[in-house]
């Protein structure tokens, strides 16, 4: 028998009762989730969790294969990559088990570098979960409901919407972009090499072609200089017009296979996260449709400042807002998978890339 698999799924309190609403069979998520979702198999286990009021809330278990369907659900999306579900344990709001009275009982509190940023754990679904922590949390929500202990909620919690989903006309939280350049540190400059080498590297490890910004290309990290990697090329694919085009080639790093980038990097360590995101909007405006995983690289203390400026109106009110297909990755995250892999990048698929990143929608938590 196939061994299940656990998997995070997130939910608000309005998306939960929606779903509850519509029978409580069908469990979606966004579109750029697609990859990741059809990693997901029949017999897997959805457990559920209450952004906001953050507590485990339920068990799914999936009973299809993944199929895409956006036949309205949910109010305020589509999550059109879907799965059939059972419910096997549900609990109500107040019973539901705050996800700090596991702390202690689960590996991927203890791996957290910093046990104050645990809401980063919980940012985007699906996420598959180490298999320990995910018997502990069906042990947990199992028990709970035989057991039930019931903590009031905040209900002003409960049923807000997600700030990623709020209308345009709703006041998001913003910052006045400065220039972090005076303020850098000496070092900075070759940090933002340091990973921009990483990942041309790594791309090129992989058996990918690599593109390294036009105005980049003499660049070197140690001794390495970027030109001197195999598959790096000297010309992009023609495949969209002169102006997309220009705007293309001053991305930090690009991963293609054949004519297709399959990638692509900006990489934030010393400007004031503004410069990659516009060549990102830009490239989002001029070709609406384009089907490019986007990833902001940017040390890990720079994590916040990341997520709230990617969630700028100007980049919002896009046809596709950029918070949607924009992800962020973690210097160190980065490293350590690098040195993880090692003995086998050569079979890596740039799909790895969604297990690594982190979703720039903002979710609010406790």
């Amino acid at each position: 028998m196939k061994e299940r698999n656990y998997w995070l799924d997130l939910f608000t309190g309005t998306t939960w009762q929606e779903f509850l609403d519509a029978g409580g069979e069908i469990s979606g998520f966004r579109k750029n989730r697609w990859t990741t979702v059809q990693k997901i198999k029949p017999g897997d286990y959805l457990l559920c969790y209450l952004t906001g009021v953050s507590r485990w809330i339920g068990i799914l278990e999936v009973i299809s294969e993944p199929f895409m369907d956006e036949t309205p659900i949910w109010q305020f999306d589509t999550f059109p990559c879907r799965l059939k579900v059972k419910i096997v344990t549900q609990l109500e709001p107040e019973t539901g088990i705050p996800v700090l009275d596991l702390r202690d009982k689960l590996t991927m509190f203890q791996n957290l570098k910093n046990p104050n940023r645990w809401g980063m754990l919980f940012r985007g679904s699906p996420k598959i979960l180490p298999p320990e922590d995910g018997a502990e949390i069906v042990k947990a929500i199992n028990y709970a409901e035989k057991n039930p202990d019931r903590k009031p909620v905040d209900h002003k919690k409960l049923a807000r919407v997600p700030r990623g989903l709020k209308a345009p006309n709703i006041r998001t939280r913003v910052t006045i972009p400065e220039d972090d350049d005076s303020t850098a540190k000496p070092s900075a400059p070759t940090l933002h090499t340091e990973i921009q080498w990483l990942l041309l590297k790594l791309g090129n490890d992989m058996g990918l072609d690599v593109w390294a910004a036009r105005n980049d290309r003499g660049k070197e990290f140690n001794g390495h200089y970027f030109a001197d990697l195999p598959n790096i090329i000297d010309e992009l694919p023609l495949q969209f017009d002169e102006t997309t085009n220009k705007t293309i080639e001053l991305i930090d790093v690009l991963w293609l296979k054949g004519n297709s980038i399959t990638a692509a990097f900006e990489i934030e360590s010393t400007t004031s996260i503004y410069s990659g995101l516009l060549r990102m909007s830009d490239l989002i405006a001029m070709q609406p449709n384009i089907n490019i995983p986007l990833y902001l690289v940017a040390p890990d203390e720079r994590r916040d400042k990341v997520i709230i400026e990617v969630n700028r109106p100007t980049f919002s009110h896009l046809e596709t807002p950029l918070k949607e297909i924009c992800r962020y990755i973690p210097f160190s995250e980065l490293k350590k998978q690098i040195n993880e892999a090692k003995s086998f990048l050569r079979h890596l698929k740039p799909e790895f890339l969604e297990d690594i990143s982190e979703s720039c929608e903002l979710i609010v938590h406790e």
